[in-house]
């Protein structure tokens, strides 16, 4: 018996050993890779000595000698860093499952975490983090199921009596889902004939929305040369002319007449229920413009001779390096040799030059004088980089009338408006815009505007002209360049942004505040738009209207809602936009309880164009509907005081 203990007990020393060896190594780890403890060698003596007391009392020396044995064979695995476990014995208490715990895991099957393999390469890592970022995206896959599924089992409730709206209370949010209806496809093609700025072409195209039918619109503003094709289809120039297939239905009259009756529904059945012939009107082509008949101006065979010619080089006058620039004697001397004239002659063709805008004087003191004074041709301009209606080389053509270029330009912006704005044109989808045929062909009659000249309009045509183009480059800076998102940015918009009008530049502050304002100052600036003697004087308005500010839209939120006057109507159509836009609660308020009058701040910014604030008051009075009209009179008229508050402008795009 003491041999066998003595047997034993090396053993057992031999177990510490390699215990104590384990020990150091580190910790043993669960099958989820948490920390079980540490292996020392008095838990080791514990349990062997424990495993002898058992042997001893029950199954003894080969009991004790195997359970020994088995220990040390499964304590230690060969030039691995893994580390062994050590079974308890069969005798002794087993571990009890916690509750809840469905799976029993014995202690010798636990391994160590296979998350990371204990040998890598580079594409072992990308495989690490591949099934790493599937079992997350597993993970939130399940829990938006499981979301999900919660969400249909609330309740659904439908709260409008329309078809197309529903109304969904999910856990205290609401939900409203807008439903299409399908659009209606026919065999055939509704087409109809329009023009720019007609209420009845208006109503016959939101019908068309409203009873989701497709349909092809011919604006005879926007494509001239098919004036001639209704005319000879219908007899007359009238719109709109509605056609099914190639049947003439007739005007808004008679889709009128036809809905009321309840005959509509059958008639566009019957009249499109075949393919669409080849003789039925056909869709505008896109891409190309209708071809006018360009004439090239009569001085322009001069004008390639003198660009050749010139001795354009850079000078410097009055201490200043004036660039690409020539003398007036060297253009005269060019002349008199090319043409064979007399010095008179070329003296008189370089003033005729000179008001064509073929040239310029470069301080703008003259026209045209034989000498030293220094000139430039147009498309050497420093200015010419800003103008976003300049492509590469100015417009050589004989000048269209100024009158007739500003109408159809804002009948195609109208045009523009009618299929890319909301109905009280608050909204604008830019985007749109830009990929249209409509905005295409006015990026191209831009182009005409270089050398018209400004001087042969009227009052009102001016007036509806400057307007016009003020609200049309407002659109096309958004395209551009974008939106002002703050103070610098605005700069770039309103000053930077320009185009090329009558031989010189405008940008938006000039055409408002130089041209439209009498060239006064823009809020929170130091200098006028047009320094004295500037050329552009000429064409500034010699009294303000204050009505302007609500005919000019800068693509804000808080401005005027964007359109397109006409020179016949401009006045009314002024005072009717003013009257629009003093019915906004953003722009006019009465609160009698406070005896205040809240207006926009574009009023206060401008206060010099509507005087101060009690004539601003009773000046608006006159534009405002009639219970606003009547809280207003009120408050004035109690001879109490009335106290102004302007609320903040709000810069965010109409889009």
């Amino acid at each position: 018996m003491e041999k066998m203990d003595s047997i034993n007990l090396c053993k057992t020393d031999e177990a510490d050993a390699e215990a104590e060896a384990e020990a150091e190594e580190g910790m043993i780890s669960d099958e989820n890779g948490k920390e079980k403890g540490n292996l020392n060698s008095v838990d080791s003596v514990n349990i062997l000595n424990s495993d002898i007391h058992a042997g001893n009392e029950g199954g003894g020396a080969e009991d004790i000698n195997s359970a020994v044995s088995g220990i040390i064979d499964d304590s230690v695995k060969e030039n691995s860093n893994l580390l062994g476990v050590i079974k308890p014995h069969s005798l002794l208490p087993q571990p009890e499952v916690p509750a809840g715990v469905a799976i029993i895991v014995s202690p010798g099957e636990m391994n160590r975490s296979q998350s990371m393999p204990e040998s890598f390469d580079m594409p072992a890592i990308g495989k690490f983090f591949r099934e790493k970022s599937n079992s997350l995206s597993s993970a939130i896959t399940k829990r938006l199921s499981s979301m999900r599924d919660q969400f249909d089992d609330e309740k659904v409730v439908i709260k409008s009596e329309s078809q197309q709206v529903t109304e969904f209370d999910l856990s205290g949010m609401k939900v409203i889902v807008n439903l299409k209806p399908p659009v209606k496809k026919l065999p055939g093609r509704v087409s109809f004939f329009s023009r720019s700025n007609c209420r009845d072409c208006t109503a016959v195209r939101s019908f068309l929305h409203k009873e989701n039918l497709n349909y092809v619109e011919i604006n005879v503003d926007v494509y001239p040369k098919r004036e001639k094709e209704l005319i000879e289809r219908t007899g007359s120039a009238n719109v709109p002319q509605i056609f099914l297939n190639d049947k003439l239905l007739g005007g808004l009259v008679a889709l009128n007449s036809l809905r009321n009756s309840g005959m509509l529904e059958k008639k566009f059945a019957e009249m499109l229920a075949g393919k669409c012939p080849e003789d039925a009107p056909a869709p505008p082509v896109y891409g190309f413009d209708d071809d006018y008949e360009e004439q090239n101006d009569e001085m322009v065979d001069i004008v390639r001779v003198l660009r050749q010619k010139l001795p354009i080089q850079d000078r410097i006058m009055r201490m200043k390096i004036v660039k690409n620039c020539f003398s007036g004697g060297e253009l005269v001397e060019v002349l008199i040799h090319h043409l064979d004239c007399g010095r008179k002659k070329a003296v008189e063709i370089g003033k005729n030059l000179a008001r064509r805008h073929f040239i310029h004087q470069v301080f703008g003191e003259n026209e045209f004088e034989d000498g030293k004074h220094f000139y430039r041709f147009l498309e050497h301009e420093p200015f010419v980089p800003k103008c976003y209606n300049f492509r590469g080389s100015t417009n050589d053509n004989e000048p269209k009338d100024v009158a007739v270029l500003g109408q159809r330009l804002g009948k195609i912006m109208s045009a523009l408006l009618e299929s890319y704005a909301s109905d009280d044109r608050h909204h604008i989808d830019y985007i749109g815009i830009s990929n249209s045929e409509e905005f295409r062909r006015y990026t191209n009659l831009i182009q005409d505007l270089h050398r018209v000249n400004l001087l042969n309009l009227s009052a009102d045509e001016k007036l509806a002209f400057f307007l016009n183009l003020y609200n049309a480059m407002a659109i096309h800076a958004v395209i551009r360049i974008g939106h002002p998102g703050g103070m610098i940015d605005r700069r770039a918009f309103f000053s930077e942004f320009q185009y090329m009008v009558g031989g010189y530049s405008y940008s938006l502050s000039g055409l408002k505040d130089g041209i439209l304002r009498s060239n006064r100052r823009a809020p929170f600036t130091l200098m006028r738009p047009f320094p004295s003697g500037d050329r552009r004087l000429e064409m500034a308005f010699q009294k303000v209207n204050p009505l302007i500010h609500f005919g000019l839209c800068n693509a804000t939120r808080s401005s005027p809602a964007v359109r397109f006057f006409t020179p016949q109507n401009v006045e009314s159509e002024l005072r009717y936009a003013a009257r629009e836009y003093f019915q906004r609660d953003d722009a006019m308020q009465v609160d009698l309880s406070k005896r205040t009058v809240y207006l926009n701040r574009m009023i206060k910014w401008y206060n010099t164009d509507f005087g101060q604030e009690k004539e601003i008051l009773k000046w608006i009075t006159g534009y405002l509907d009639a219970t606003k009209a009547g809280l207003l009179t009120h408050l004035m008229g109690d001879c109490g005081p009335v106290n102004v508050v302007y609320s903040s402008f709000d810069w965010s795009p109409n889009a």
